[in-house]
């Protein structure tokens, strides 16, 4: 009789639960935003694409161009999509009261903010979709990848799970700011400062071991005998730069631009951790917050 019970409570459960992501979903197909969002990646992959095969064919340099230059280029922009979109999305459900009548119907606050996050996760994969199927424009002057299609895979299962980790971070603020206006700018800072110090501990990566300068001789400028760089980070410090980059969400979408992934399992098991860590903390919270 127990067991009977457990499982028609899960049932009802997710009876309740698909209730709320169709609700969502019938929302999204409406929603004028998230069309605007899908249009913005659509075009910025045509135009970024057909601009990366104008430059390979300009360049008269033995350079070799591929399309896995270029392919990869949403990996540092599908955060900001997913903060906007998330952050007007659902930034109204509590000055219009949603969250609250989805409350006295007989949601659980469990429910609504897992409806949320899955709704937040597949808008965001389908922009990311869409970046990925413009950009095939490139293919009949750039060719096909050339890291392979079991890397084209990795590359893709990274972008899966960091878009996931994005969008449990957003779903945290948006389910806990009422007020619109605060979750957009929220939303969009914590990306730019995820995105910035990404950045700085990138560049600080980068710095080479040895620098040569440039000296000024009687036969003109020749380049100095190289010197130890000041800059050059090493040891240990470089293991944590280097961890935290693959960590964080907007530093894997850094490495995976510039193909530079060279640990995929420690970036997947980041993301992971990332999306429960921030979901369950969300939810514990949610459910503590005193909704008007």
């Amino acid at each position: 009789m127990k067991v009977w019970k457990a499982i028609m409570s899960v049932w009802w459960e997710a009876g309740k639960m698909n209730k709320l992501l169709s609700a969502n979903f019938m929302r999204l197909k409406k929603d004028r935003f998230f069309w605007l969002c899908m249009g913005a990646m659509l075009i910025y992959a045509v135009v970024y694409m057909l601009n990366g095969c104008r430059q390979a064919t300009v360049d008269l340099s033995e350079y070799n161009y591929s399309i896995d230059k270029y392919y990869f280029q949403f990996a540092i922009s599908i955060g900001a999509f997913c903060a906007l979109f998330s952050s007007m999305f659902f930034g109204t459900e509590y000055s219009d009261g949603t969250i609250r009548n989805k409350i006295i119907v007989g949601h659980t606050r469990m429910n609504i903010y897992i409806a949320n996050l899955i709704t937040t996760f597949t808008a965001t994969l389908l922009m990311m979709s869409v970046w990925l199927i413009g950009a095939l424009v490139a293919v009949p002057a750039l060719g096909v990848w050339e890291m392979g299609t079991l890397n084209l895979l990795v590359y893709l299962l990274i972008a899966v799970m960091f878009v996931a980790a994005f969008s449990s971070i957003f779903t945290f603020v948006n389910m806990l700011s009422a007020n619109k206006a605060v979750t957009v700018a929220v939303c969009l800072l914590l990306f730019l400062g995820l995105l910035i110090f990404s950045g700085m501990l990138y560049n600080a990566l980068c710095e080479p071991e040895m620098a040569s300068g440039v000296i000024m001789t009687a036969n003109g400028i020749k380049m100095a005998d190289p010197t130890p760089n000041p800059k050059y980070i090493s040891g240990m410090t470089r293991e944590i730069y280097d961890f935290m980059v693959d960590f964080l969400p907007a530093g894997q979408g850094l490495k995976m631009w510039q193909l530079e992934i060279a640990n995929p399992l420690r970036m997947l098991a980041s993301s992971v951790f990332i999306t429960v860590l921030t979901t369950v903390g969300g939810i514990f919270a949610f459910k503590r917050k005193n909704i008007k």
